[in-house]
C-alpha cells in the first residue's frame, strides 16, 4: 500500500492541508475541540466494548435491580441499532447538519454522528446491569484461542474501517475538514480490500467479535444475538442508498461481490477494485 492508493492518499491529503490551517480562531478552536471530543468518546466507546464483552458483560456498573434491569438492558441495545440507523436517513443527515449551532453543522456532521455513536456504545457497555450467571469461561490453551479469535475479528473490523474510508469512520472527516476550511469529501463507493470479497466486511466483522469472547453468560447470548440480526439487516439499507447514488456501477459490484460470505473462488478482477 502507497501514498497513491486512495484509500491512504484521501486521509494523507486531509491531514497536510489542516496542518497548516487558515486563519479563523473561533473555527478551528471549534474544529479543535469536537475533534478531541469525537476521539476521546471513539477510544473510550471502542474501549468499553473490547473489555466489557471479553468479560462477556459480566462486569459493569450498571446496578439497575433486577427484574427491572431486563427492561434497562433491553433499551441499552435498541438505542445504539435505532439511533445508528436513524441519523443514517437524509432526515438523520439533516438533523445532524443542525445539532452544531452556527454555520459549519454541515460540515461537521460526520463528526457530529461519530460522537454519538461513541457515546452510545459507552453507554451501552458501562450502564449495563449484569445478570451474574456465568455459563462457560474458556481456560488453558482454549482461552488462548478464543482470545486470538478475539483479536483477530478487532483487526478484521479496523482493516474493513479502513478499506471503508478511515477519515470517516474515525469522525476525523468533519473537523479536519472545517479545519482545513474546505469541503469535505467523502470516499467514493468502497470496493478494495475487503470489500472486494464481500459487500458488508465492516458488519461481518462487527459480528465477529460478538461470538469469538472467551466468557458466555446470557448477557454476552442477548447481545450477541440482537446485534447480529442488526448487522444482517442494517446493510440492507445502506445499500439501498449506495443503489440510489451509484446507480449501474453499485448494481454491478453487487452482481459480482456476495454479501456477506466470500465465495470459495473470486470472480476476474474488476479495473476498480485493486
Amino acid at each position: 500500500m502507497t501514498l497513491t492508493d486512495p484509500r491512504t492518499a484521501r486521509l494523507v491529503t486531509l491531514i497536510r492541508i489542516a496542518l497548516h490551517p487558515p486563519a479563523g480562531t473561533a473555527r478551528i478552536a471549534l474544529a479543535l475541540g469536537l475533534g478531541a471530543l469525537c476521539h476521546i468518546l471513539f477510544a473510550a466507546g471502542v474501549l468499553a466494548m473490547i473489555v466489557a464483552m471479553f468479560f462477556g458483560l459480566s462486569e459493569s456498573f450498571g446496578n439497575v435491580p433486577w427484574p427491572w434491569a431486563v427492561l434497562a438492558n433491553a433499551a441499552l441495545i435498541l438505542q445504539f441499532p435505532l439511533a445508528h440507523s436513524l441519523l443514517l436517513t437524509g432526515l438523520g443527515g439533516r438533523v445532524l447538519a443542525r445539532l452544531i449551532p452556527g454555520p459549519h453543522g454541515q460540515t461537521l456532521a460526520t463528526t457530529t454522528y461519530a460522537i454519538i455513536a461513541s457515546a452510545q456504545l459507552l453507554v451501552l457497555f458501562a450502564l449495563w446491569t449484569p445478570s451474574g450467571i456465568v455459563w462457560w469461561r474458556a481456560d488453558g490453551a482454549v482461552f488462548w484461542a478464543v482470545t486470538a479469535a478475539y483479536a483477530t475479528s478487532w483487526l478484521i473490523l479496523l482493516k474493513a474501517s479502513f478499506d471503508a474510508g478511515a477519515e470517516v469512520q474515525s469522525g476525523a472527516l468533519g473537523w479536519m475538514s472545517l479545519l482545513a476550511r474546505i469541503r469535505p469529501v467523502f470516499p467514493d463507493m468502497p470496493t478494495q480490500g475487503l470489500f472486494r470479497l464481500i459487500r458488508q466486511p465492516i458488519y461481518v466483522a462487527f459480528a465477529l467479535t460478538l461470538w469469538t469472547v472467551p466468557v458466555w453468560t446470557p448477557d454476552q447470548l442477548a447481545l450477541a444475538v440482537s446485534f447480529t440480526v442488526y448487522c444482517l439487516l442494517a446493510p440492507r439499507l445502506k445499500e439501498r442508498r449506495f443503489a440510489a447514488r451509484y446507480g449501474d456501477r453499485f448494481d454491478r459490484y453487487r452482481a459480482d461481490v456476495p454479501y456477506v460470505l466470500p465465495r470459495l473462488t473470486q470472480a476476474k478482477d474488476r479495473p476498480d477494485a485493486q
